[in-house]
C-alpha cells in the first residue's frame, strides 16, 4: 500500500499534518472524507503519481493529523481553518499553486480552499458532494434518511460522542454499506485504529457541527462570488447525491468556467469502490488543465 510514497509530518500554524507523497509532475493534493483518512486513496494515488506529484493528507482531526478543541462556534473545524492547513502544507512543499481533489468532507475543504485561496487552486475535483449550503437548503425526507448522520453528529456534545464511544467499531462499520465494505476490506482496520480515539470522535463531530453553523455563514457571505477555475464533479450511480441532486447544474452556479461531470458505477466511497474509473476521470481532467495552464 502506497509503495514508494514517503511519509511526513508537516508543521502548519496550529500543529502537524500527516501526509504521504510521491511523484515528479504537477502537484495534486488528494483529500479524504468521513470517517476515513488519507488511506482511502490507496488504490488510486500510486497510479496518479505516475503523472503528478501526489500528496495525500489527513485532515485536521482525522487520521494522524493534529487535533484541537472545537472552539467558539466550532471555529477550529470550520472548512476555512481546515483549508488553511492544506494551503500551508502545500507551501511547505514549495508549491505556489496546485490541483486538488476531495471526497466527501475533503471535497468541502477543497471547495472552501478554492474560495479563500483563489490564486492557489488551478482546478478542483469534488467526489460525491454538492455544496453544503445547497444540500442543507434542499433537505427532504429522503435525504434526511440517507444522510441521517449529518443531523445526528451535530447534536450538542457530548451526546453523539458518548454514544459512538460505546462501540466505535460498530459505528464506523455502519457508515459503509455492503458494496463499500467489500471494496474497503482489511483497510477498515486502519480507519478504526485512529477513529476509535476519544479526541478524534469529538473532532469529527465538530467537523459536522461547523458545517451546520459557521461554514454556512461563510458560504452565504460569498455565495455569489463565482470561482474562475474549472470544476469536475463525480458522483456514485448508487449513492444519495446522484439520486437527489443535479450535481452539474448546482456546481455550475459556483464557477464561471465549465463544470465537467460524470457518473461512476459505485455508491458513496468512489475511490475505493471504483478505483479505475476514479483514476481515469481525475487523470483526464487534471492533465487537460495542465495543458491549459501552460499555454
Amino acid at each position: 500500500m502506497f509503495s514508494g510514497f514517503k511519509k511526513k509530518f508537516v508543521k502548519v500554524n496550529k500543529g502537524k499534518i500527516f501526509c504521504r507523497f510521491k511523484g515528479n509532475g504537477p502537484p495534486l493534493l488528494l483529500l479524504h472524507g468521513y470517517p476515513q483518512t488519507h488511506v482511502m486513496w490507496h488504490k488510486t494515488a500510486p497510479e496518479l503519481s505516475r503523472y503528478f506529484t501526489v500528496i495525500v493528507a489527513d485532515l485536521r482531526g482525522y487520521g494522524d493529523s493534529l487535533v484541537l478543541p472545537g472552539g467558539t462556534n466550532h471555529k477550529n473545524y470550520s472548512k476555512r481553518e481546515m483549508a488553511r492547513d492544506m494551503v500551508q502544507l502545500m507551501s511547505k512543499f514549495n508549491f505556489k499553486n496546485f490541483f486538488v481533489a476531495g471526497h466527501d468532507r475533503g471535497g468541502r475543504v477543497a471547495h472552501r480552499m478554492a474560495r479563500d485561496f483563489r490564486d492557489k487552486i488551478l482546478a478542483l475535483s469534488v467526489l460525491d458532494i454538492c455544496p453544503t449550503l445547497d444540500m442543507y437548503e434542499h433537505t427532504d425526507m429522503k435525504f434526511a434518511k440517507g444522510y441521517f448522520h449529518w443531523f445526528y453528529l451535530i447534536q450538542p456534545a457530548p451526546l453523539p460522542e458518548k454514544m459512538i464511544m460505546a462501540d466505535p467499531k460498530r459505528w464506523l462499520k455502519s457508515r459503509f454499506n455492503r458494496s463499500s465494505k467489500r471494496a474497503i476490506g482489511r483497510i477498515e482496520d486502519e480507519y478504526i485504529r485512529v477513529f476509535k480515539q476519544k479526541k478524534r470522535i469529538h473532532a469529527t463531530c465538530e467537523d459536522y457541527r461547523a458545517a451546520a453553523s459557521i461554514d454556512l455563514e461563510h458560504d452565504k457571505k460569498d455565495r455569489k462570488k463565482k470561482l474562475n477555475i474549472p470544476i469536475q464533479v463525480l458522483w456514485g450511480k448508487k449513492g444519495v447525491v446522484g439520486k437527489q441532486f443535479n450535481s452539474i447544474k448546482i456546481w455550475q452556479k459556483y464557477t464561471n468556467k465549465k463544470v465537467y461531470g460524470a457518473e461512476v458505477n459505485s455508491d458513496h466511497f468512489i475511490p475505493e469502490e471504483s478505483p479505475k474509473q476514479t483514476i481515469k476521470h481525475l487523470k483526464k481532467f487534471f492533465l487537460k488543465n495542465v495543458k491549459n495552464n501552460t499555454k
